[in-house]
């Protein structure tokens, strides 16, 4: 719970007129008088005012004069007491959202102790948990593991020795965590494989968010490490050695082999594959399905690539047309 001015404090818009208390956030669809909604575009934003929402987040852009909803169509009421301009609506409301969480108050059990430990938890030896964490059922710490602080550990999570977290850090179900990585090496007279040795370790930094039923490798002889910030969705794989950047998005399906790099703000799409040793630049952008292959290296801030092998976007849609008409 939290006033409409408080909420306009954290998100950097103009102080309300209005005051009263918004409760929750919500789509559109199911506001009411307490709710919080946000509006990207100047038809959300009709639709936010008609609706019942409480306070509305828009973009500041949208309220100039002359602004509407299309051609010949009714100018948008700039007047509505409930509007919070800001310059990026979603990222506001995602802001709103974590602080009215905040001004929840703690239950019973989070009163009794800071950490919070499910009963059939397994914490091996030396495990260090900062303040504020939990643990959840059947989750697997192995010995040495260390947390930072105010982390979430959900149903079932295994992570293995040699592994550091940051500070809230949230780990979803059934994500692996520093497992032995696919190093093999293969006598070329009998063909024989043997494991390479993976005895290196696992750095999480903060504020990473793994999605359920990933699985990051430790170091073979290394570190394998995720910059803070990083989000990863489900079911994506990170090989041992690689290194992803800060504020880096991973979406799910994702594989990336042995000792790639991912630099800082890259956005890989869903089923974007990595060979061993890859690089992605910087800011760079993989759409869904994107392959770079091993020892390659894709570059330009904020430039999309697409296909397999992963080219700039206009280049790859260049390709496709000449296929077509092949």
């Amino acid at each position: 719970m939290a006033t409409i001015g408080e909420i306009a404090e954290v998100v950097g818009a103009p102080a309300p007129s209005a005051a009263y208390e918004i409760l929750r956030v919500s789509s559109i669809e199911a506001a009411t008088p307490v709710a919080l909604v946000f509006a990207t575009d100047a038809a959300t934003l009709l639709a936010a005012l008609n609706s019942p929402a409480g306070a509305i987040l828009t973009r500041t852009a949208l309220l100039q004069p002359g602004a509407s909803v299309a051609a010949g169509q009714r100018a948008l009421d700039f007047s509505d007491p409930r509007l919070l301009p800001v310059a990026e609506p979603r990222y506001a409301f995602a802001l709103a959202a974590r602080f009215l969480e905040s001004q929840e108050p703690a239950s019973p059990a989070a009163k009794d102790s800071a950490t919070r430990i499910h009963p059939t938890a397994v914490l091996g030896a030396g495990v260090q948990l900062g303040a504020g964490c939990t643990i959840g059922p059947h989750a697997v710490l192995g010995d040495g593991v260390i947390f930072g602080e105010a982390c979430m550990v959900l149903a079932n999570v295994t992570v293995y020795s040699g592994t550091s977290i940051g500070s809230r850090v949230v780990i979803q179900a059934g994500a692996v965590l520093g497992s032995t990585g696919f190093g093999y090496a293969r006598n070329s007279t009998t063909g024989e494989y043997i494991a390479f040795p993976q005895q290196g370790t696992l750095a999480i930094g903060d504020d990473v968010e793994i999605g359920a039923n990933t699985t990051i490798d430790r170091g073979a002889l290394g570190e394998t490490r995720i910059g803070a910030g990083t989000k990863i969705d489900n079911l994506v794989h990170i090989a041992h050695n690689c290194i992803v950047g800060r504020n880096v998005i991973i979406a799910a399906q994702t594989g990336i082999s042995g000792s790639s790099v991912i630099d800082d703000g890259a956005v890989l799409g869903g089923q974007v594959g990595l060979g061993e040793h890859a690089y992605v630049g910087p800011g760079v952008i993989l759409g869904g399905g994107a392959g770079v292959l091993s020892h390659k290296k894709v570059r330009g801030p904020g430039e999309v690539f697409w296909g397999r092998p992963a080219r700039p976007l206009k280049q790859y849609l260049r390709d496709l047309a000449r296929l077509s008409r092949s």
